[in-house]
């Protein structure tokens, strides 16, 4: 049985700030200022990196324990590569979002390396943001509501 996540994105009055919502929780997201933003929040393809990130972390803890390895610390350094003429419309051969996204785990703990990398191929069998980067997801939009002022 599926589960629905919901969120919403509100264009603030201020540059290219978007305030998104989901459950009881905020993020402001925005450009850099030479992308036309303020520059008060990650952008959109920066939080898909860090959204990521945190879905292999949260991974990494949710299941070391049943794989008998003791995780004092996790991190992970990701980076994607974007050629911006591609959402500028300036080259129809370049796909609008990242070409290639790249990720380094870093892992605290008394573990072989050959168990390391083991946790490391389970995270990335489960992690749900990584599946959605990684195979194509349907993308639906159910309408276009206009509200007159």
């Amino acid at each position: 049985m599926n589960t629905i996540f919901k969120a919403t994105a509100k264009k603030l009055p201020e540059g290219l700030q978007v305030e998104t919502t989901a459950r009881n929780f905020k993020i402001l997201l925005d450009e850099p200022e030479d992308l036309g933003g303020t520059n008060k929040g990650l952008n959109p393809v920066e939080a898909v990196l860090s959204a990521l990130g945190a879905c292999q972390t949260i991974c990494a803890y949710a299941f070391a324990g049943a794989m008998h390895i003791d995780l004092k610390d996790f991190y992970v350094e990701l980076e994607g590569d974007l050629d911006p003429d591609g959402f500028m419309g300036l080259n129809k051969e370049v796909r609008n979002g990242f070409s290639e996204v790249r990720f380094t785990m870093h892992m605290t703990t008394d573990a072989s390396q050959k168990k390391a990398e083991k946790l490391a191929d389970f995270i990335e069998s489960r992690c749900p943001v990584g599946d959605c980067l990684e195979n194509p997801v349907k993308l639906i939009r159910t309408g276009v509501v206009i509200h007159q002022e």
